[in-house]
């Protein structure tokens, strides 16, 4: 995995996963968090707890590597950031200056696009994706047919972007800036200082930013860029994600998440988890990108459910509604779970 060196064109990613589905099993007497068992005919069941898609789907087990999809134009793609648009799977190919499409039903490829300087991160608007790149600008394609509709110029080494449902925030590393950016039409919105800025995330009412060499994340009001807070984490923080009520931060220094309630930034617990990098949430439990494997915890306590292989050195993350994609951030694959 490319090593994270402020100041110096960097490849990492980390995608913030998507959509997500909430919802719970509905079994008289259970609870999604233990796991569920249901007598079927007799017999014992063992339900897929609080996601009615993986019992739509018939996904009665844990997550295993399904399939490897091929992105890019060589060998050495390196697709680190995934992003989901409601359909389609997008990679940002760092290696080689390009951004796929696939189907995310069955990996089918749709469209491999040209995009200016070396990619990074992705975000979803809900009409078009958004592609980081260093050495200093963010992309807008359309995401019906990747057709470019503007590159904007943003501060040094861009990782890891989000929405906010109006405006993108584009967190830069080298310049260690917050850039705000208006969707419809990439006008910049205000630039706000967040020393080594990395990864951000939206909870709804404000915005989420990690700082890599500080160890902490602060907390932005979205209206004006203020400073709500700004709060320690493990070593090396990269990738977070809100999960409804918390933020969950990947400390890639210390191979740890942290847990911090996003009402006020209270640390409700920090995970030993033997990798950490990109986060996503899937409307019940988290997913790590280990470097390499995944990680499933689950969110009320932060225990370890699940540890697969797969995937090769995974960096970025993404929940489609049913399955987890992750990056092989130094090859030119992707991989469904």
């Amino acid at each position: 995995m490319k090593p994270v060196v402020i100041g110096i064109c960097l490849a990492l990613v980390i995608v913030l996963g998507a959509s997500f589905i909430p919802g719970r099993a509905q079994e008289a007497g259970q609870s999604a968090e233990e796991g569920t068992s249901n007598n079927v005919q007799g017999g014992t069941k063992n339900w897929p707890a609080g996601n009615p898609i993986k019992i739509a789907l018939l996904k009665w087990y844990q997550a295993n590597l399904t399939t490897s999809f091929n992105v890019g134009k060589t060998q050495n793609s390196n697709p680190y950031g995934i992003a989901f648009d409601g359909q389609n799977i997008w990679t940002a190919n760092s290696g080689e200056g390009t951004v796929s499409k696939l189907r995310a039903s069955d990996g089918a490829p749709l469209g491999t696009f040209d995009v200016p300087g070396s990619p990074n991160f992705l975000v979803f608007d809900g009409a078009n994706i958004w592609v980081t790149a260093s050495p200093n600008t963010v992309s807008k394609l359309r995401a019906s047919d990747g057709k470019i509709l503007g590159t904007f110029t943003v501060g040094g080494a861009p990782w890891w972007p989000a929405f906010d449902g109006e405006n993108i925030w584009v967190p830069s590393t080298q310049s260690g800036t917050l850039s705000k950016l208006r969707a419809s039409d990439g006008k910049t919105l205000g630039t706000f200082t967040v020393p080594d800025a990395i990864g951000t995330a939206f909870d709804g009412e404000n915005v989420w930013v990690t700082s890599y060499n500080n160890g902490t994340v602060a907390k932005l009001r979205p209206r004006d860029g203020k400073v709500l807070g700004v709060y320690g984490v493990g070593g090396n923080p990269i990738g977070v994600a809100f999960d409804g009520a918390n933020i969950w931060v990947a400390n890639n220094g210390d191979n740890s998440v942290t847990k911090l309630r996003a009402s006020d930034g209270k640390n409700l617990g920090t995970f030993a988890i033997g990798g950490a990098y990109g986060v996503a949430f899937d409307g019940t439990n988290l997913w790590v990108t280990a470097e390499p494997g995944l990680r499933e915890l689950r969110v009320s306590d932060g225990a370890l459910i699940g540890s697969f292989n797969g995937g090769g050195e995974t960096s970025g993350i993404a929940f489609d509604g049913a399955n987890i994609w992750v990056g092989n951030g130094l090859g030119n694959t992707v991989s469904k779970f």
